[in-house]
């Protein structure tokens, strides 16, 4: 684990190679897994706030059950997730060429939505975990993912870097500086040089 700040984060940031492969997956993000997409709370009046935005986005079944179920749902431990529809896919996802894509970053892209995507959302492949006295930085593995881990691999992009824009976002230039820095390191310890040879 390399630290920064109150931050620990994982070496597979650096060790770890990935580049989202949508032709191939299809955005299967936005349908497979066991619930929404981690919400934080400064999140959620800004998605709300995006909600009229994505009336020409979004089918008419996504929009009704934004309307009766709003735009996050708690979980079993309490964590604010994006609401599902019936058919599991996030309430935020629509189809375009057979591809799934997110309402939210359309309507962003458009300059017509204050947030992008949750920044669990765009941190993908990582994920955040708030402690009490730090906050762990984690590469997460998700078997929908192999070819974002192959492509990533045939093109050389490590993990950190790949996440360059979602990093800077979550945590600032700086952090992302000493990021990079304690990247190098990572780079030339004798750790990473056995590693490399398996």
């Amino acid at each position: 684990m390399i630290e920064i700040g109150d931050t620990l984060i994982s070496s597979e940031l650096f060790s770890e190679q990935f580049v989202c492969d949508i032709a191939t997956c299809h955005g299967a993000c936005c349908q497979e897994g066991d619930g929404g997409a981690p919400v934080t709370s400064d999140e959620i009046p800004l998605i709300e706030a995006a909600v009229p935005s994505l009336t020409p986005i979004l089918p008419t079944e996504a929009l009704t059950v934004i309307k009766e179920q709003g735009v996050t749902y708690k979980d079993s431990d309490g964590d604010n997730l994006t609401t599902l529809m019936p058919t599991k896919e996030c309430v935020f996802a629509y189809k375009k060429d057979g591809i799934w894509q997110c309402a939210l970053e359309t309507a962003y892209n458009a300059g017509k939505s204050p947030i992008r995507k949750p920044i669990s959302c765009y941190l993908y492949p990582v994920r955040v975990k708030k402690h009490r006295k730090f906050t762990a930085v984690e590469y997460h593995k998700w078997n929908i993912c192999k070819c974002a881990c192959t492509n990533g691999s045939n093109l050389k992009v490590p993990v950190y870097k790949f996440l360059r824009e979602p990093l800077i976002a979550a945590f600032g230039k700086e952090w992302y500086s000493e990021l990079c820095k304690a990247a190098q390191s990572f780079y030339a310890s004798d750790y990473y040089k056995k590693l490399s040879e398996k």
